[in-house]
């Protein structure tokens, strides 16, 4: 008799993403074949909270990393925002460690106050993480994000009204410092009960973080609140319909971008400044991608520029009526001069 159907997808899911790692890290090593030396093979490490979804990914990499001659390891992050934080994550190492998983650490941050408090804890948890898979030289991270995690960042980004980028939600594959590929999250088509069920079966003690069912957080909001209205307006399947929502968003997010990249360079003139009148011939939204990267560039921090500030850039193309400078985060600041638009520190 096979594993239970949960406990097969999260196998299914995991494994998917370890050839692909074994194919980013290694085209000439054959996916199917253990390789000779052990101290060569390549490292994946699980981003563990404890959770019944970063758990069911740690047990399903534990199983099946072996198979592939690769190294499995697991990292948990202690954000200190609850008492007794450090014991629990010295608890979801033992487990870690109980699955097989090495090297298996805990790392304690401190969360800051910038963008609010899940935005600060989110960025203090990648900062650790990317410190791990570089003092390990892992191949990769997985995390351990759902078609229900993937539903809320798409109705988050909905709220925001950012733009086709904020709903494309979670991408499969995704970078940190010098590593375009290093997260990848092998659940994104899995609900979260599935992996709670494999948890189940499995016998794997799990830690339900308070905070998830926090009124305080928008997210804990969202998911006991506002998803399950929406279920009951709309009927079932509404997480399905916005996780394809977001892969459908990412495809056309990703046109574009490429389209804004291909286009930036004819819009410039010789001296590097972007040319009004050929941004206006583009369609908006390859305009205002090349708007959004030019304030980027010119020091505006991504996270604080939102969709306001690139129409305000934008109006100086289409809607010029002799307005002054327009200010942006980071005191850069646009303004147009002479048929060309100057984006610089301001």
């Amino acid at each position: 008799m096979g594993p239970h159907p949960a406990v097969a997808a999260i196998r299914l899911a995991v494994r998917r993403v370890l050839h692909d790692v074994l194919t980013d890290h290694a085209p000439s090593l054959d996916p199917d074949r253990v390789p000779d030396t052990p101290s060569r093979a390549p490292l994946v490490l699980v981003a563990c909270s404890g959770g019944a979804d970063s758990m069911a990914l740690a047990s399903a990499l534990a199983f099946e990393a072996p198979k592939l001659g690769i190294r499995a390891g697991g990292v948990t992050v202690d954000h200190g925002l609850q008492s007794g934080s450090d014991l629990r994550a010295d608890e979801v190492v033992l487990r870690l460690t109980e699955l097989g998983l090495a090297p298996a650490e805990s790392i304690a941050v401190t969360v800051g106050r910038d963008g609010g408090p899940e935005a600060a804890a989110r960025d203090a948890r990648y900062a650790a993480l990317d410190d791990a898979a570089d003092r390990h030289e892992a191949a990769a991270v997985l995390l351990g994000h759902t078609r229900d995690d993937q539903a809320e960042t798409v109705l988050l980004g909905l709220a925001r009204g950012s733009g086709t980028r904020s709903l494309s939600g979670m991408a499969a594959v995704s970078g940190g410092p010098g590593a375009d590929r290093r997260y990848r999250r092998p659940f994104l088509h899995l609900d979260r009960q599935t992996a709670r069920k494999a948890c189940m079966v499995q016998s794997l003690p799990v830690w339900d973080d308070p905070h998830n069912a926090d009124p305080a957080y928008t997210r804990s909001r969202l998911r006991h609140e506002g998803l399950p209205a929406l279920e009951k307006a709309l009927g079932k399947g509404v997480v399905e319909a916005l996780a394809r929502t977001a892969q459908l968003s990412r495809d056309d997010a990703d046109a574009l971008d490429a389209w804004a990249g291909r286009a930036e360079a004819s819009v410039r003139d010789a001296a590097g400044l972007l040319e009004c009148a050929k941004l206006y011939a583009l369609p908006p939204a390859v305009r205002r991608r090349i708007l959004r990267r030019a304030a980027i560039e010119a020091g505006a921090p991504a996270g604080s520029l939102f969709a306001r500030h690139i129409e305000e850039i934008d109006r100086l193309i289409t809607g010029w009526r002799g307005q002054g400078a327009i200010n942006l985060p980071g005191k850069v600041v646009a303004q147009r001069q002479g048929g060309r638009l100057v984006i610089r520190q301001g």
